[in-house]
């Protein structure tokens, strides 16, 4: 992406000093006194001074809210990520805890179990 803004800031560079040079030539070919070319010159000048200082406002506006897009999207990541964390996080603890229980009730299972084979033994 980086590739693509250099070449379009190249291309918007080159364009506009190909530009003010072909004015410059045109102005100094063109049949009219030194001080009307100059002026010519100065005018023509100031005008593409202000069309590229106004490009760099909007490439900079429109930077900024690219940003400002781009830092939406990670806040939204980032909720998102902590809440599958959460999530997670609870399925483990529930998972602990059915576990937890399966072995307590397995325990109990073989202690009574236990003490039937013990009743049993000592009617015997």
């Amino acid at each position: 992406m980086a590739e693509r803004s250099s070449g379009g800031a190249e291309f918007f560079a080159g364009l506009v000093i190909g530009g003010l040079v072909g004015a410059a030539l045109a102005l100094l070919m063109a049949p009219q006194s030194g001080e009307e070319t100059r002026a010519q010159i100065r005018d023509k000048s100031l005008e593409y001074k202000d069309r590229a200082e106004e490009g760099v406002l909007t490439a900079r506006e429109q930077a900024q809210k690219q940003i400002a897009s781009l830092q939406d999207q990670v806040v939204t990541l980032q909720q998102q990520v902590t809440s599958l964390q959460e999530k997670s996080k609870e399925a483990f603890d529930k998972g602990k805890q059915s576990a937890s229980e399966a072995i307590s009730k397995g325990k109990d299972s073989v202690s009574q179990a236990v003490s039937r084979g013990k009743g049993a033994e000592s009617e015997a």
